[in-house]
């Protein structure tokens, strides 16, 4: 049985401490400590048997929101209402949970201020990390410079978020980097109006791997390249950059229907192309802003900012996506993974990146066009598709891909899909398709034993580590 530790005052839970250190309070350590002994109680949906156990985990829980609500008046709203919503799930005997009504209450993309903070509470999954829907509780601050607030005029992204860990339970002791609404355990779905990005976690995970893969394939970065290594400020902010512009790519385009958006089981490879074509579109909006801005010796300190950062954006989608999200994950479906072997065999086969005498080495000059190449082929292949049965953009996209990275030789996508595949249903193309239909090159199977012990540690890290 797990025995909770009796609660204290409000006033002494945070007396001495503002927003600006809240994770140092008892509050705080009692609301984290409550909600990992509630964690080993619950079963996968949430739920618990063992009510009499749970009982004063969650008053314990309760008893915190209430105590550090005053540090977040932001979030009043929220927080009243969450403790609303676990006294009634305690009261209704703790089955599965829901907690919509703290969840719609729960509006951080109105306060998109540069450091202000929020204290997070909720039985959820974590997206790449825990798929139990388990309580967790997360204290962030948000990440939003001038720069990038201006930026969003252009790039209107209302329902982006930025933030920063604090600190965090067990479901963010992973590999996981958002908040999502959808992941919340709740009767029904409401309209979302946020999604939230951890770009200190997404930094940091690309300075250590970036560095690692660099010193391995003995590639000589360019200096703005090196300082986003050495500088975690500046990396958070252009993960930002890079994320506002890839985020609202999935709602603009010539897409062809339910693109990504809406859950649905299709090829793995489309979704790699899709997240490309979101990652690429950010290149390329950069390598416009950069071009503009550079044009111009009128810049105030936010366009000078924005400058800075289209240059480094670049750098970061490249890096990240040949050296991390390639080597990264399983090789079941991996379409992250895909994505960023896709991007390197087109810049190998273009001959503006070369794997030479054991070196890597890229044609600066020559990179932005190249790039710019596979987006223009990704978007031709969208606006074609919009005339397209669904399968026939399908099988245009394995075309695609297959043209750039070789399949498996057992591939009967590769050698082409029976008659009798061809007139069925989808279902019985995407049983087709390989779980790994796109091995590893033999470059990335080198790469990835060097690099497994430097992938394996970047999981929980967070911009302090």
């Amino acid at each position: 049985m797990t025995i909770a530790t009796p609660t204290r005052a409000a006033d002494d839970l945070i007396a001495g401490h503002g927003v600006e250190t809240v994770e140092q309070t008892p509050a705080w350590a009692q609301l984290k400590n409550a909600a990992a002994a509630l964690q080993d109680l619950q079963i996968k949906d949430g739920s618990i048997e063992d009510t009499a156990a749970a009982a004063p985990l969650i008053e314990n829980i309760t008893s915190a929101i209430e105590a550090l609500a005053p540090l977040f008046p932001h979030d009043q709203a929220y927080l009243a209402a969450s403790v609303v919503d676990f006294r009634r799930w305690r009261d209704d005997g703790l089955g599965v949970p829901d907690f919509l009504d703290s969840l719609v209450a729960f509006q951080p993309q109105e306060h998109r201020v540069d450091g202000i903070r929020h204290l997070v509470v909720f039985p959820m999954y974590t997206q790449n990390g825990s798929s139990n829907r388990h309580v967790e509780a997360v204290l962030v601050e948000a990440i939003w410079p001038e720069f990038i607030a201006r930026l969003e005029t252009e790039y209107t992204n209302r329902l982006f978020v930025s933030l920063r860990l604090i600190d965090f339970t067990s479901g963010y002791d992973t590999n996981s980097a958002v908040l999502f609404p959808e992941t919340v355990a709740m009767r029904e779905i409401p309209t979302f109006t946020w999604g939230a990005i951890f770009q200190d976690r997404e930094a940091a995970r690309y300075r250590r791997v970036t560095r690692a893969a660099a010193e391995i394939t003995k590639l000589e970065l360019p200096a703005a390249a090196a300082r986003l290594l050495d500088d975690q400020d500046l990396a958070e902010r252009t993960f930002v950059m890079w994320d506002l512009i890839h985020d609202r790519t999935h709602m603009r385009g010539d897409l062809p229907f339910d693109p990504f958006m809406i859950k649905q089981r299709m090829p793995f490879f489309l979704y790699s192309l899709e997240e490309l074509r979101c990652d690429l579109t950010a290149f390329r909006e950069c390598v416009s802003l950069q071009a503009r801005l550079a044009a111009r010796d009128d810049l105030d300190a936010a366009e000078t900012a924005m400058l800075e950062h289209a240059e480094l954006v670049q750098y970061a989608v490249i890096f990240d996506r040949i050296f991390r999200f390639a080597i990264t994950g399983s090789r079941v479906r991996n379409y992250d993974g895909l994505g960023g072997q896709l991007l390197f065999a087109w810049l190998h086969q273009r001959r503006v990146l070369h794997w030479t005498d054991t070196s890597l080495a890229f044609d600066w000059a020559d990179v932005p066009a190249a790039v710019i190449a596979l987006a223009d082929a990704i978007d031709e292949l969208y606006w074609r598709s919009i005339d397209r049965p669904k399968v026939a953009h399908w099988l245009a996209a394995y075309d695609l891909v297959s043209s750039v990275v070789t399949a498996h030789p057992a591939s009967v996508w590769a050698r082409g899909l029976s008659d009798e595949v061809l007139a069925g249903l989808p279902k019985g193309y995407t049983d087709a398709v390989l779980d790994d239909e796109f091995p590893l090159s033999m470059f990335f199977e080198a790469l990835e034993k060097k690099m497994r012990p430097v992938i394996a540690s970047t999981e929980g890290i967070r911009g302090t580590d």
